[in-house]
């Protein structure tokens, strides 16, 4: 995935949030609008009131102080009101394009050629952090139409003081915004590539040495694991001064940037005192409207971080024509010498030692590896290398050696199978997984908290819920890899005789993987093929 792909997917995320978007900023800009008019026009009150109060008694009694007043309390009001309304529309607006944000990045993860190019760890951390970091460049977007009306009504009060004051304020927040944007990248860039880095690793260690908890504890490794934790945070916190310290800097510049205006102002302005006050007032008001679009430019470098980091969260997107369907009649590859062409219905066992390519071939049939020409797989007399992997995993329900659970209920994970599916329906596949009396037994039945990653479920039971979840997917083929790894004979006999039940019953299609016999047997009428041999 390239930063063209990211920026589409970011573009696609936030189209329904597109007006919105347009929303917050108008509302943005009415709010500078008013705070700088608010500014101004309080120095022009309290400055003609003062000088009023000291011309006397007939000069205070001829002061309009109501009109005045009035003004600047409904622009207080406009300012308070618009100023939440941004914050409501802009941050709702950012929310909801991450959150489809990520829906789409974890579809690309998902379809990605090769399932294991991005670790859980490492896929949680771009999912949650780098999408993150783009929240604040999604909640500044009004930040520009604010800096926009900042600027041309602080530059409109100026020009009541003179033409030259209004001028130099131009030139001075020209010269801030080409300063914000000149100033990032080398104060910035190379701090947040690194706290972005440094924070990654962080959470993605955390997360892998909760999943070995068990085996840190066992062997004494906490001590270890300690001082590289602190090491990475001790890394993270430097990159983070870092980062301080260059926004302080730029931060520094529009301080000394507004000062500069207000003095250029004063000294340029050709009016009376109280005008002249407000547009000093209106320059200050102008430059502080541009520190809002000034502090999306600095943190633009924790974004462009995030995207690279993104850039490599998926490989490139499936060949164009999205999923193409496929009936699986036929299956043909190539193991070693034989070459094998299944109907549909048909059923295959595969034996053979450890390392010979058994889990590969299966893997590669469900999509999860790419798929090469080691095997010469074709599906519906199709090469599967030039099939999407979404074709491949539309045809192939996989029950994996591994069995990854979700951490959910029983229900969730046996749901994820397929949408629409009924309790009747589930249990039925846990029966043929036999594993309908273990689920009747547990606190809450279908509704049983299985842990993280199915921790409290005993690991025959993690297989045979993966089972019953291959079975609800109803594809037309199944693949198995040890489906009985972990089980008693008894319970394998039982399992293995329903399961050929209901293969006779449904016409599903069977290639089985396992080093025991018994599984084996489902594919009595065809002889197994050994890759060990």
């Amino acid at each position: 995935m390239n930063r063209a792909d990211i920026e589409r997917l970011l573009a696609e995320a936030a189209g329904p949030e597109r007006r919105t978007f347009r929303v917050a900023g108008t509302l943005a800009a009415i709010a500078t609008i008013a705070a700088v008019l608010l500014l101004g026009l309080s120095g022009w009150f309290i400055t003609g009131a003062v000088l009023a109060g000291l011309g006397g008694v007939l000069a205070v009694q001829a002061f309009n102080y109501l009109v005045p007043s009035a003004t600047i309390r409904l622009l207080a009001i406009i300012r308070t009101g618009t100023r939440y309304g941004e914050r409501l529309y802009g941050h709702r607006a950012a929310l909801m394009t991450l959150a489809a944000l990520r829906a789409r990045l974890f579809g690309r993860i998902l379809t990605a050629p090769d399932l294991r190019a991005v670790s859980a760890a490492d896929a949680v951390t771009r999912l949650v952090q780098d999408v993150g970091a783009l929240e604040d460049h999604l909640v500044r977007r009004p930040a520009l139409p604010a800096a926009l009306a900042g600027t041309a009504i602080g530059l409109t009060l100026a020009w009541l003081a003179g033409l030259w004051a209004s001028l130099s304020l131009l030139i001075i927040l020209g010269g801030l915004a080409m300063w914000a944007r000149g100033a990032t990248p080398r104060l910035l860039a190379a701090a947040a590539t690194d706290m972005t880095a440094a924070l990654a690793r962080l959470k993605a260690g955390m997360v892998d040495y909760a999943a070995a908890s068990p085996e840190i504890v066992a062997y004494g490794l906490a001590p270890a694991i300690e001082r590289g934790l602190a090491a990475e945070t001790a890394a993270l916190d430097a990159a983070r001064r870092r980062f301080a310290r260059g926004e302080a800097i730029i931060d520094a510049g529009l301080v000394l940037g507004s000062g500069v205006a207000m003095g250029a102002v004063l000294l340029l302005s050709a009016a009376t005192l109280p005008m002249t006050v407000l547009a000093i007032l209106a320059a200050a008001g102008a430059v502080e409207s541009l520190s809002g679009y000034v502090r999306g430019v600095s943190r633009g470098a924790l974004v462009a971080a995030a995207l690279v980091r993104l850039e490599a969260t998926a490989g490139p997107p499936a060949p164009a024509g999205g999923t193409t369907a496929l009936t699986g009649r036929t299956i043909a590859f190539s193991l070693g010498d034989t070459q094998l062409r299944l109907a549909a219905g048909d059923r295959l066992a595969v034996a053979g030692r450890s390392g010979s390519g058994k889990t590969s071939l299966i893997e590669t049939l469900a999509g999860i590896r790419p798929a090469v020409d080691d095997y010469g797989i074709r599906v519906d007399d199709r090469p599967l290398t030039a099939l999407p992997p979404d074709a491949a995993r539309a045809t192939f329900a996989l029950s994996p050696q591994d069995a990854q659970l979700l951490s959910g209920t029983v229900r969730d994970n046996l749901r994820v199978a397929r949408p629409g599916l009924s309790d009747d329906q589930l249990w039925a596949a846990l029966d043929i997984a036999c594993l309908a009396e273990d689920v009747r037994a547990m606190p809450g039945g279908l509704d049983h908290w299985v842990g993280d990653g199915g921790a409290r479920l005993s690991g025959g039971q993690r297989k045979r819920l993966s089972l019953a979840r291959a079975l609800l997917a109803g594809r037309p083929w199944l693949l198995l890899d040890e489906p009985s790894e972990g089980l008693d004979t008894a319970t394998e006999a039982q399992m293995i005789q329903r399961l050929g039940r209901w293969l006779d019953e449904t016409g599903t299609g069977l290639i089985v993987v396992s080093h025991r016999p018994v599984p084996l047997t489902l594919a009595a009428r065809r002889p197994i093929i050994d890759l060990g041999a």
